[in-house]
């Protein structure tokens, strides 16, 4: 059964932008499920939603289902209760989203003491050492402020800082973002790991689909708002069925492999802007491959094999 549930998900934006379009995914215990895409194509807009973090003016379509209870049909209260306890958030960006002014450990502790009111500050202090030492960072860290710390050590709080609570779900929105390919790596370990050794629910959003490749079990690619292709992770790397998909894939050329000595760098143009889409398939005006029914045909994701769907008019075929 799944921990997170996204159930035909909307966002649309004031001035009518759409930027995100029908979403269903959903995420298990023990579970990584990786979200790709470009900039613009709506992941921190689904980080935001789950946990009701976007902006009054959002209009939100479609369910989110955290453990079988609709989030947005939650009290207020009950909504306090759920954040940092059920699902958790790290936030892109760990230098901007910790408190310049106060210690990591005090900065730890606190949703620790709010959610658990008997706990004491000693108690408190306690975990937080602990949380730290399971991040890989040392105890006596807790009294460092966030600019003593290098971009990777920031981005270890921000996981201890998450499992403060024990959350069932974490939701990491490009943990890895600005970090050197060593650092990169030890921090994808880390929350690898962590589902393994806790059992969580691991929602891990990323541009680059090598990472995600590597490290989720299965991976929803994004593009204009909607998932363009779903499947298990290594196989939609190595076997994409959506083009864009392939380009994802194709930016980051593995060393050895013949098919990408000659390949093709980057992907021409950018994505479509959410409240001027062209129509039919929202792709076709970078595709390298679209037809020309590919600009008028209504394009849905469709199963294209045993647990794999896409959104493409020639899904069908291997690319």
């Amino acid at each position: 059964m799944s921990l997170l549930e996204l159930r035909d998900l909307s966002v649309t934006y004031a001035g009518d932008v759409p930027a995100v379009r029908g979403v269903s995914l959903g995420v298990a215990p023990g579970e990584v499920l990786g979200v790709a895409g470009e900039s613009g194509c709506g992941k921190s807009t689904i980080t935001n939603a789950v946990l009701r973090l976007l902006p009054k003016s959002a209009r939100i379509g479609g369910s989110v289902l955290l453990d079988g209870e609709d989030v947005y049909g939650m009290s207020f209260g009950r909504l306090r209760a759920v954040r940092w306890a059920t699902a958790s958030i790290v936030f892109q960006g760990a230098l901007h989203s910790l408190n310049a002014v106060q210690s990591i450990g005090r900065q730890i502790a606190e949703p620790i003491l709010l959610h658990e009111p008997k706990t004491s500050r000693k108690a408190a202090d306690l975990r937080v050492g602990e949380l730290l030492e399971q991040v890989g960072l040392p105890a006596r860290r807790a009294r460092d402020y966030p600019h003593q710390l290098s971009g990777g050590q920031r981005q270890r709080v921000m996981i201890a800082l998450a499992l403060a609570c024990r959350p069932r779900l974490v939701i990491a929105d490009e943990p890895t973002t600005a970090l050197d390919v060593m650092v990169q790596a030890q921090v994808l370990q880390l929350l690898s790991g962590l589902v393994k050794d806790l059992g969580l629910a691991l929602v891990l959003i990323s541009h680059d689909l090598s990472v995600l490749g590597t490290t989720c079990d299965r991976v929803a690619v994004m593009y204009a708002g909607k998932v363009v292709e779903e499947g298990p992770a290594s196989v939609v790397f190595d076997d994409s069925r959506h083009p864009y998909s392939g380009a994802l894939a194709g930016a980051f050329p593995r060393v050895g492999d013949p098919r990408f000595r000659y390949a093709p760098a980057g992907l021409a143009g950018d994505p479509p802007y959410p409240g001027d889409l062209p129509p039919g398939c929202p792709f076709h005006p970078r595709c390298p491959v679209a037809v020309d029914r590919c600009s008028s045909a209504d394009v849905e994701l469709v199963e294209v094999a045993a647990g794999r769907r896409a959104a493409c008019l020639l899904a069908g075929e291997a690319s």
